[in-house]
Parts: structure tokens; C-alpha cells; sequence
């Protein structure tokens, strides 16, 4: 797997900068930039570490930029954009990049007075850490590379001015590192609002020297300006460092950012560890690990060199499997640069992230991360990145919980898969039933007629959730379309684990074989209200929401699922009719749109302040998450005819060209309505990577 772009699609500025790479590390911390170098978000830098995985992030590397000098001719390969007194203000060192590659790693060639100066970063699993290798190759007379690294210390949502850089890092806080021994140089510091994190950058193969203008002042930020948000941003840059080359020689040089945080652990501080000592191959070994074990994970998934798409998406789903410190479990990130572990998103990206790459004890490690935090029959909607509790409005992800049990048992199914969830996942499953069967909390329950209900008042507990104030912008109160399919889905799904408890695990069979029955009874009277109350003749189509006194007949997509869970309740011509208006209607290639373009509500951009973007979030943006059961359902009306297979083929081409766009190598949370559909929301996202996965395997494995 490999994403190269040459020197002459490297040149426009404005459109490379939209054009974003993304490094993780199994922790939460992320890296990302554009592909020329510039940053264009807050959310960009070549370490924003998580203090305490996965949430907690904060900014502290942001970036180097490189100067070539040989004799008096300097050659500036900074490439940025800072605003003037009048107009915005470009460094171009864009027109000395040769290439950029991401291959897991990201590596940058730049070549300038008979230089060529080659930069690969790589982030280190499993840690707060960050390295670079560089290597200067000269073709000339001796000359030289001037490295200058930019600090910084802030939340990955804010901003920094030169007032508040001089508060959070002043001069004083800064140590440096002058080790004759290992011939390292550095620095280190702790920031004065949380001195139990230490940030240390550790640097063989050069000379270090202090600088005197050390403050990168007014960054321009040009995704914050095309959305009306804060744009200015500062970073600190107290030293530069510089490697030297012979003429006609090569000289290399590794840089090691590393973040630790010292926790109280009762009444005793934990000792800092040793800095890093770094010697001048260190980087390159990291980063050679880290594409050795990118091959690991494409050989783990059992795609083949023919499948690349199956192989890109295994890279981009290993992004998104992470540590949750507080529970000790792998989680899994909603999406990048702003969201932490969802519920919903966990749920339906499970299948894809973990099953389709192969990833069976990751899996497991997720099933208990949420059953130990489901609270009144609710699997939690979100973690907030502040660390604080888990939010539980939401009604769906408890029913996207049985799914995902249920895939897992699909994928693996052995006695002891079987024997894992018997003891450790049935009695959640149990308890959500349950609750949802008597009600619980955001007026979750079951109705009289056997369907459920879900939300009132100012509560959005369906995936279109958001709320501007007391705006509720897409009230779906009532029975929404997708939680009662969820709903017969869940009860058939438990009957049928209950049955196979029973015949494969357990010594008493009788107490799980009634259990079964019981949901299967019920799973009747729900298919029976179901297909008498949601099928819209008029339209060929669901209703989205049905309630006491209204059928809401506007036309969106949350009724595919209706017919692609593994469990439903509708007949093949009303399948074939609602895949069919859907395609005809909402189908945009990327995704589905979230309203009809007919629709008086309907908004075909997300940009512009947040309010103006909430307003379209679900009210015509596209999404890509909806294209796995989309495609699902187009294969199973189409019977599987030879026509059917080529034309849900066909489907993925959009796609394939999108990962050259946006965050290369995976899939954005979400698309413009209007052509040319571009990428918008999260550059990268765990549900919509998840599930194109897995409708790629459906017609590849």
C-alpha cells in the first residue's frame, strides 16, 4: 500500500492543502498535516498526544521547517501561510517538494542547489512519541540543513497567541539537552498549567543552537477561515538545529518527540523516566517498524495484492483501535481530528474495523469495554474528551450492540466465542432487553403494540442528534424507522444466541431454549406492527418516524436498514422498492444523502459558521457510513444475478478516487449533497471506513 504524489501535482498551493495525512498511535494521539507541509486546521501537528488514552489531547509538536544553505544561498523549504497587514502570506517551499508518500509513514523529498533532502515521520505504537529521519544527500560543494522545530502546549481544539504561549511555556521552563557521550541535543519542558506531563525532543546528528526570535506569530489557518471559526494560531520555536554535509557526501539525522505524563498514584508522585537517548539510526528503525508492521496488518486481513482497496482500508481501520486507559480495553475512535469512542459508531464500525482485518481478540476487548459501562439498559453514546463521565442518549447504540455480538459470532464461531459471550456479554445483552422491554431513560421503551418509542422534549437519541439551543433540528420523536428494525433485529438476534448457547455451551439448556421462545413471540407482534404501520404505498417507501398522531413520510435514508440487517421483517418487492427510490433519490456515490434535494429543507453544502453546518448536517450532507448497508441491500435485491454483483462493483469507484483527496488513504465522515460531493466533517471516520470495509469483503472474500 502506497500513495505517492510527484513534484507536478505538488506546486498548487491551494489545492494541496486540503489534502491531509493522518498518523496514530494506538493511544488516541494522532499527527496529520497537508501533503505540502502547511498546516490548514487547528487540529494539525506532528504529535497531539493523548495525557490520558484515549481522550485528553493536546498539541505539542506542531511542526519542523527546513532551510538549505550552502554558502550565502539559502533555499527555504517552509512551507505555511501567516496573515499580513493587508493579505494572507505564503511560504511556498511547496516548489522545492519533489514527492510526498504516505505508506503508513510520511515521507517528504525535497531537492534545491544540488541538495536532496529526504524527511520521514513516523509515530510510535504504543507511546507518546514521534520520530523524524532525515537525510541530506549533496551533490555540491559542503553545505547544510537548519531544522527548526515549533512547540506549542494547548488543547487540539484551541489557539495560541504570543500572550498565552509566553504564560503556558516561558524561557524559564526549558532545559536543554547537550550530551557529549551520545552526541545528542534537546530540549524538554513542562507546561505551567499541568506539570505532570514533560515534553522532551531529543535530537543525534546535528547542532543545536538557541534562537532569538523564538515565536511563530499569526499561523493562518485556511479550513478555520472557510467555516468563519478562530484562524490564528502560535507556536513557540526556541531552537534550531543543524546538520552538515560534505561536499558530495550524505549525512542523516534522527529527531525523537516524546511526551510522559507522571500520575499520582494515592499519596505517591510517580518518578519522571529518562529522556530518550537517541542515536542517529533510531528514527529510521522506528520507522522501518512502523511499515513492517503496516505489512502485518494488510497480511492479517488476507486481502490480496489484487484487493487493494480491502488492503488501503485495513491501514486506515488499524487508525481508529485504541486504548481506553480507564477501563484497560480497546475502544474505538469515532473519528478524527475532534471525536472520541461512541457507542453507535463503535457498534457499526465494528464488523469492518475488527472482524473483516482479522482482529478476533481486539473485538472481544471492545464487547467488554461497553458492557462494563452500560448503564440502565443504554450502551453509552459518547466519552468526552475531557475524561469526564459517559453520556447515554441514545437509543440505537444498544441495539447496534447486538449486531456487533452477533457479527462476532458469525466471523469466529467457535466454542470458545461462544463460551466468551455466554459468560461475559449474555447478561448485558439480557439487561438491555429488559430495559428497553420496560422502559428506560430519553423515553426508550416499548409501546403497547410491541414497537419502540424513543426521545421527547429537547432529547435526540436517534444518529440525527443535533440540537442548536432549544432548536431540535431534525425531531424524529416518536418510532423512528431504523430503531424498530434495530428492534426486531435485536430480539431475533437474541433468540437465535440464546439457541445456540444452549445447544453448544451449556449443561441446562431449558432456561435459555424459554428465553428464545420468549423473544421470538415478541419478534412476531413486532414484524406484524411493523409492516402494518411504517410501509408508505403513496411512495413505495418507509416512513422515517411514525407517533400517535403523524406518519412523517419525508424521504431519508435510515430505512436501508430495513433491509440490510441480517434479521427483517419486509417482503422482497417492498426491499426492491425502497433500495430502489433510495438509489434514484439519495444515492450521490460517496454515500446517501440525509434528506431528498425535493425536500423544502433541504441544504446541499456543509461549510460556512458551525450553526450554518448544523443546520445541513443532516438535512441533505451525504454520508459514507450509509454506503455498507446500502450496497448490502442493493446485493441481496439483486439476488445475486451476475448484473447485481458488477453494478454494486461499480459503487467502490467513487470511493477509490476520494482517498487521493481529503485525508489520503481514508474515508471523511461526511459529503456535500450537491456535487462535487466533497469531503466535509471528520477527514477520516471510523463508521464510514468500517463499512465500506465491509461491503468491499462481501463481494471480495
Amino acid at each position: 500500500m502506497k500513495y505517492e504524489f510527484v513534484f507536478d501535482k505538488l506546486t498548487n498551493y491551494k489545492n494541496n492543502i486540503y489534502r491531509e495525512w493522518l498518523l496514530t498511535n494506538g493511544l488516541g494521539s494522532y499527527a496529520g498535516s497537508s501533503i505540502i507541509g502547511s498546516h490548514m486546521r487547528t487540529q494539525q501537528g506532528y504529535l497531539i498526544a493523548s495525557i490520558h488514552p484515549p481522550v485528553e489531547r493536546f498539541l505539542v509538536f506542531s511542526k519542523t521547517n527546513e532551510r538549505l544553505v550552502c554558502g550565502s544561498r539559502i533555499y527555504d523549504l517552509t512551507t505555511a501561510q501567516h496573515k499580513g497587514p493587508y493579505a494572507s502570506e505564503f511560504n511556498q517551499g511547496n516548489m522545492h517538494l519533489k514527492s510526498f508518500t504516505y505508506d503508513g509513514t510520511v515521507n517528504f523529498v525535497y531537492e534545491a542547489g544540488g541538495m536532496r533532502l529526504t524527511k520521514t515521520i513516523a509515530l510510535v505504537q504504543g507511546k507518546n512519541q514521534c520520530v523524524i529521519a532525515y537525510t541530506l544527500e549533496n551533490n555540491g560543494p559542503a553545505a547544510g540543513v537548519v531544522i527548526t522545530p515549533l512547540m506549542n502546549y494547548r488543547d487540539h481544539g484551541e489557539h495560541m497567541t504570543v500572550e498565552s504561549l509566553k504564560y503556558e511555556l516561558p524561557e524559564s521552563a526549558f532545559g536543554e539537552i547537550r550530551d557529549e557521550a551520545t552526541g545528542n541535543t534537546g530540549f524538554y519542558y513542562s507546561p505551567v498549567s499541568n506539570k505532570n506531563v514533560r515534553v522532551s525532543l531529543v535530537s543525534a546528528g546535528c547542532e543545536m543552537v538557541k534562537r532569538n526570535n523564538i515565536y511563530d506569530e499569526n499561523m493562518e489557518l485556511q479550513y478555520e477561515l472557510d467555516n468563519d471559526a478562530e484562524a490564528l494560531d502560535c507556536h513557540l520555536k526556541p531552537y534550531d538545529f543543524v546538520m552538515e554535509v560534505d561536499a558530495g557526501g550524505v549525512s542523516r539525522a534522527s529527531f525523537v518527540c516524546t511526551v510522559d505524563v507522571r500520575d499520582q498514584v494515592g499519596r505517591k508522585k510517580i518518578e519522571w523516566s529518562d529522556i530518550p537517548e537517541v542515536e542517529i539510526d533510531t528514527a529510521f528503525i522506528e520507522i522501518e517498524k512502523a511499515k513492517n508492521r503496516v505489512a502485518d496488518l494488510i497480511e492479517k486481513s488476507g486481502f490480496s495484492d489484487e484487493e487493494e482497496l480491502g488492503q488501503i482500508l485495513t491501514v486506515a481501520a488499524d487508525q481508529f483501535i485504541v486504548d481506553r486507559l480507564s477501563i484497560g480495553k480497546k475502544t474505538i475512535m469515532a473519528g478524527y481530528p475532534w471525536f472520541t469512542d461512541w457507542g453507535r459508531d463503535t457498534m457499526i464500525a465494528f464488523t469492518g474495523l475488527c472482524l473483516e482485518t482479522g482482529r478476533y481478540e481486539d473485538a472481544k476487548s471492545i464487547l467488554l469495554s461497553f458492557s462494563k459501562c452500560i448503564k440502565n439498559g443504554l450502551v453509552p453514546n459518547m466519552f468526552p474528551d475531557n475524561g469526564k463521565e459517559p453520556l447515554y442518549n441514545t437509543a440505537d447504540a444498544s441495539l447496534w450492540y447486538f449486531y456487533a455480538v452477533y457479527n462476532y459470532l458469525k466471523y469466529v464461531d467457535t466454542d470458545e466465542a461462544w463460551k466468551f459471550v455466554e459468560d461475559y456479554i449474555y447478561s448485558s445483552l439480557q439487561e438491555i432487553m429488559a430495559a428497553y422491554r420496560k422502559g428506560t431513560q430519553f423515553s426508550i421503551g416499548m409501546d403497547d403494540d410491541a414497537l419502540m418509542n424513543a426521545g421527547s422534549g429537547l432529547d435526540q437519541v436517534t444518529w440525527m442528534d443535533v440540537r442548536i439551543g432549544d432548536e431540535v433540528v431534525t425531531p424524529r420523536h416518536g418510532k423512528p424507522v431504523e430503531i424498530n428494525a434495530l428492534w426486531y433485529n435485536a430480539l431475533m438476534t437474541m433468540e437465535e444466541i440464546s439457541r445456540g448457547i444452549a445447544r453448544r455451551t451449556h449443561d441446562k439448556p431449558e432456561n435459555y431454549l424459554a428465553y428464545a421462545g420468549g423473544c421470538s413471540q415478541l419478534a412476531m407482534w413486532v414484524k406484524e406492527a411493523f409492516n402494518e404501520e411504517f410501509w408508505y404505498e403513496e411512495g413505495g417507501y418507509l416512513y422515517d418516524v411514525i407517533g400517535e398522531d403523524f406518519k412523517d413520510a419525508t424521504l431519508r435514508p435510515n430505512q436501508i436498514f430495513a433491509v440490510s440487517l441480517p434479521f427483517t421483517m419486509l417482503d422482497i418487492e417492498k426491499e426492491k422498492s425502497i433500495v430502489r427510490v433510495l438509489k434514484d433519490r439519495l444515492y450521490v456515490g460517496v454515500g446517501l444523502r440525509s434528506l431528498d434535494t425535493e425536500d423544502e429543507n433541504y441544504q446541499g453544502t456543509y461549510q460556512g459558521s458551525l450553526e450554518k453546518r448544523d443546520h445541513a448536517y443532516h438535512q441533505g450532507t451525504a454520508w459514507g457510513f450509509l454506503l455498507g448497508a446500502f450496497i448490502e441491500s442493493y446485493l441481496k435485491v439483486g439476488g445475486g444475478s451476475a448484473q447485481s454483483i458488477e453494478e454494486a462493483r461499480a459503487m467502490f469507484e467513487p470511493i477509490e478516487q476520494h482517498l487521493f483527496s481529503n485525508c489520503i488513504g481514508s474515508v471523511s465522515e461526511i459529503f456535500d449533497g450537491d456535487e462535487p460531493h466533497a469531503g466535509r466533517g471528520c477527514f477520516a471516520q471510523a463508521w464510514s471506513v468500517g463499512e465500506i470495509l465491509r461491503a468491499y469483503a462481501l463481494l471480495n472474500k
